[in-house]
């Protein structure tokens, strides 16, 4: 039986509801927004507008009852402890995200992982379903629910259905070893539009479909024929980005430029403070960015209090083992690069393991000198976006591995390749180098192309694509 009653003509569908659930001390339980990439990017597009999310509350176990928080009505799906470890660890993030991201660390295939992301994929479907209105938009992100567009159109044809890939999508080469590619594929064209964030990753798709569909294709569009008829499907490239005035108007208190001074201050008031920025996840190229700084501190090209390197490494998917493995790869470097190269209040290499609020993030962006960007591969990457938006005093230089999203947008970044450590020493030293002027100039560039193309322009395009697709959006 259904749980609500109410109908919204938007429901967003994601593996997370926007929110984490938080018990005080009185044992009294509250929601506050998630960090993230996804929520961010999401919770301004759906300000002013009544719509729906659909999405996992973040605990194994029952379902909490729908609710309201901040203006959205939130459907909660639930997860046992077997989904939480086959669907989400498993499936999603040890079978997927490797092949996804040019296989950086192996699959792992095991039926019982994708019968149990077929099972909870079914329960989103008819979660949206419950709360959609006749003719709604349904707009379903990401990875973890690509056979969701196809269970939604089965139950409820009436409605428009688009998806948002938030990371890569592969060559078929890497596509075709998922003993489950059929299904994926054919979960995915029960969508009317498929949005991905190069024009690369949408062409990976069409390709896989002509290739292990044997579907046609013609530029953009992959025709497919269905018992209720033939169906064109368009896939275009539609860039995520960020809430550059929400975030530039933090950036721009006093309180985050006395925090900002109050962070060199507490590293010594170092000439050069060089940030990352990460969750600890393999594919973000930390250890090719220590890697590199380590041999600068070996050469005397840098060295502390003179420069100081900040990693924040958010925690992320820690009883996976990959990751269990990547963090104590990375915090080995670190220990040995300090032991080798701090001095007494000046550590060669200051490593924080936590995640941080945006106040204190826009402070730290603001006090970075340079910020290391190096993913191995990476959908967007948001972050570097964010650290342009925070530099309104056009101070800062970006440094931008070529394998990210974002690079083929910031073109005026300091481009790296981090598999060639030595080209990215060189990158770094440029990045510190460079006379200010020219700094400047290149981050005026960049803040333009994030001011003019930021979440709700992103928003804007992809919900435009969906209402004309198959046909072109004009947005």
């Amino acid at each position: 039986m259904p749980r609500t009653k109410q109908k919204f003509d938007l429901v967003i569908a994601a593996n997370r509801l926007p929110v984490d659930r938080v018990v005080d001390a009185d044992g009294e339980v509250s929601w506050r927004t998630s960090p993230g990439g996804l929520v961010t990017a999401m919770e301004s597009v759906m300000r002013g507008r009544e719509g729906a999310w659909v999405g996992w509350a973040g605990e194994a176990g029952e379902a909490p009852e729908p609710f309201e928080q901040d203006d959205m009505f939130l459907n909660p799906v639930a997860l046992s402890e077997d989904e939480v470890a086959h669907y989400y660890e498993g499936f999603s993030n040890d079978t997927l995200w490797p092949i996804y991201h040019d296989v950086i660390v192996s699959a792992t295939f095991h039926r019982y992982w994708f019968a149990a992301y077929e099972v909870v994929n079914r329960r989103f479907a008819e979660a949206v379903c419950e709360v959609a209105a006749k003719g709604a938009t349904v707009w379903v992100h990401d990875y973890q629910l690509q056979l969701v567009p196809a269970m939604v159109r089965e139950m409820r044809p009436d409605v428009r259905i688009g998806w948002f890939n938030h990371i890569p999508f592969p060559p078929v080469e890497l596509f075709a070893q998922l003993p489950w590619r059929r299904a994926i594929l054919e979960g995915l064209l029960g969508a009317d539009f498929l949005g991905f964030q190069r024009v690369a990753d949408a062409q990976n798709f069409i390709r896989a479909c002509r290739q292990l569909l044997s579907l046609p294709t013609k530029g953009d569009t992959v025709s497919e024929s269905r018992s209720e008829g033939a169906r064109r499907i368009r896939a275009s490239a539609v860039p995520i980005s960020i809430d550059f005035k929400g975030l530039e108007e933090l950036a721009k208190q006093p309180g985050t430029h006395a925090r900002a001074k109050e962070i060199r201050a507490s590293l010594g008031d170092p000439e050069t403070l060089i940030l990352g920025v990460d969750r600890l996840d393999y594919t973000k190229g930390i250890g090719h960015r220590i890697k590199a700084y380590g041999e600068l501190l070996e050469e005397g090209r840098v060295a502390p209090p003179k420069q100081m390197f900040v990693q924040v490494a958010t925690p992320s998917r820690e009883r996976v083992d990959a990751y269990r493995d990547l963090r104590a790869e990375i915090e080995g470097e670190v220990g040995r690069l300090n032991g080798e190269f701090s001095t007494i209040g000046a550590p060669a290499v200051q490593y924080l393991h936590h995640s941080y609020p945006r106040n204190e993030m826009a402070a730290l962006y603001l006090a970075a000198d340079v910020l290391l960007v190096t993913p191995l591969r990476d959908g967007m990457n948001l972050v570097a976006k964010e650290y342009v938006t925070c530099r309104h005093d056009n101070g800062g230089a970006l440094v931008l591995s070529e394998f990210t999203g974002a690079y083929h947008e910031l073109h005026q970044a300091f481009v790296c390749n981090p598999h060639d450590i030595e080209g990215l020493k060189q990158t770094i030293m440029r990045a510190i180098e460079t006379p200010p002027k020219e700094k400047a100039r290149l981050m005026r560039a960049m803040r333009r192309r994030v001011a003019d193309h930021d979440v709700q322009h992103w928003a804007a395009r992809f919900l435009e694509n969906l209402a004309k697709a198959p046909e072109r959006g004009g947005v």
